[in-house]
C-alpha cells in the first residue's frame, strides 16, 4: 500500500473495530504490501486493511472459516466481532485474532502442520486458480521488456527458458492435485502458544503438494511423506523463477527488491547448471 494511504487505511481500521465495540485506540504497522496489516491495541485485534478494489477479502474469510471448522491450523478470527468484510472509507477490513509470537517451529512441526492444512483443504470445494496461472503471468513479464525494463537481455532469456521449460516438465508429469495454500513460506506460518497456524490464505491456488512445499525451507520436505522429490526440485526452481521475475516488475514494492533478484538470479543459474 501506497505511503500516501497508509494513515487512512490505519484510520478505518480503527474506527470500524471502535464501532464495533472494541477499544482500538492506537495501532502498530506489522507489515505493508498489497494489504496493511495490523495490531490494534488495547483490544489486540489483528485487523488487514485492503483497497475496496481487492474482493479477495471475501473469499478468504470464507476459506478461514470453513478451515477452522474442519480443526485445520488456521489464524482464527476474532471471536468478539461478526466473521465477515467490513467496508469503511474505500477499504475492506477484517479482524482476526492477535497471536503472541511463540518458539520457531521445526521442519517436523512445519511439515505436519502444512500436512494438517492439505488435509482440511481436501474437504473443501472452493473454486481456485491454478497455480500454472501464475506461471503465465511471469512468462507475459518476462516476454514484455516495457514492463520489465531493467531486466538484462540475457537474464531474461534465461527467466524465459526456465518458466517454459519447468512449466512444460511439471504439466508432463501429470501429478495429483488439489486445493493449496499457494504461499505457504514462513512469514505466512504463525508459531503460536497454540501451534503453527497458516495465514494469508488470499493465495490459496489449485496444484500439486509439492508446489506448497516449495515455498518452504528445504529441510520441510524432508518430513513431508509420500511427494515425488524430482517434482519438489523442479517446483522450487519455478517458484524461484516467478518471484525473481515479480522483482524485476516496474513499480514493484519489496523492499531491497532488485538485490534480491539478482541474487536469485545467480541460484536460478546454479540450479540450471546442475540439470544440464
Amino acid at each position: 500500500m501506497e505511503t500516501s494511504e497508509v494513515s487512512r487505511a490505519v484510520a478505518a481500521a480503527m474506527a470500524t473495530a471502535s464501532s464495533l465495540g472494541l477499544d482500538a485506540g492506537d495501532a502498530v504497522v506489522l507489515q505493508n504490501s498489497n494489504k496493511l496489516t495490523l495490531r490494534l491495541l488495547p483490544c489486540d485485534v489483528l485487523a488487514r486493511v485492503a483497497p475496496a478494489t481487492d474482493q479477495i477479502a471475501y473469499f478468504e474469510i470464507e476459506l478461514a472459516q470453513r478451515l477452522a471448522e474442519a480443526g485445520s491450523p488456521v489464524a482464527a478470527l476474532d471471536p468478539r466481532v461478526e466473521p465477515r468484510v467490513y467496508a469503511r472509507d474505500g477499504y475492506l477490513i477484517t479482524l482476526w485474532t492477535y497471536y503472541e509470537p511463540a518458539q520457531e517451529c521445526s521442519p517436523g512441526e512445519y511439515a505436519e502442520a502444512l500436512r494438517g492444512l492439505h488435509a482440511g483443504m481436501r474437504g473443501v470445494g472452493v473454486p481456485a486458480p491454478h497455480f500454472m496461472d501464475r506461471v503465465e503471468w511471469a512468462q507475459r513479464l518476462v516476454a514484455e521488456p516495457d514492463r520489465t525494463p531493467e531486466l538484462a537481455a540475457a537474464d531474461r532469456e534465461l527467466l524465459g527458458d526456465t518458466l517454459r521449460g519447468l512449466r512444460r516438465a511439471i504439466a508432463g508429469r501429470g501429478a495429483a492435485e488439489q486445493l493449496l495454500h499457494g504461499e505457504p513460506h514462513p512469514g505466512n506460518l504463525l508459531a503460536t502458544m497454540d501451534g503453527p497456524r497458516f495465514i494469508d490464505l488470499e493465495t490459496c491456488c489449485r496444484g500439486p503438494v509439492e508446489f506448497d512445499l516449495a515455498h518452504a525451507p528445504e529441510d520441510v520436505g524432508d518430513h513431508y511423506p509420500g511427494i515425488d522429490r524430482e517434482l519438489l526440485r523442479d517446483c522450487r526452481t519455478l517458484v524461484l523463477a516467478m518471484i525473481t521475475t515479480w522483482r524485476w516488475e516496474r513499480g514493484d514494492q519489496l523492499p531491497d527488491g532488485r538485490r534480491l533478484a539478482a541474487e536469485w538470479l545467480g541460484q536460478i543459474r546454479a540450479a540450471v547448471a546442475r540439470e544440464s
